[in-house]
């Protein structure tokens, strides 16, 4: 299954990329593709449209979206999880996510 990852980024200490990268591990080790946008390489002009339509481009080849804590504070976390609902993924938290897989 390939995963896409959302949360905050903005306003966050290092970007909050701890938190994206420990999501992306586990993730993996569960055998899922992750798209995770802490990894992905500054676009040249560095504005935020930039790394949203990367963003738009990942969401829209995914299976699931899985949500960070502070997503609901996040703009560019508002807009993936409203493109995911409106392409009818599936979207998760990751503690909701956890959840499920700890009783497989």
């Amino acid at each position: 299954m390939k995963v896409y990852i959302a949360g905050p980024m903005s306003n966050m200490p290092d970007l909050n990329y701890p938190a994206f990268h420990a999501a992306a591990a586990e993730l993996r080790a569960a055998g899922h593709e992750v798209e995770n946008p802490a990894e992905n390489p500054p676009p040249a002009c560095g504005s935020w449209q930039a790394y949203m339509r990367m963003a738009v481009r990942q969401v829209s080849t995914v299976d699931v979206l899985v949500l960070l804590p502070g997503w609901e504070q996040s703009r560019g976390a508002r807009v993936e999880f409203n493109l995911a609902v409106g392409l009818g993924l599936e979207v998760t938290t990751l503690a909701d996510w956890k959840e499920r897989n700890r009783k497989k």
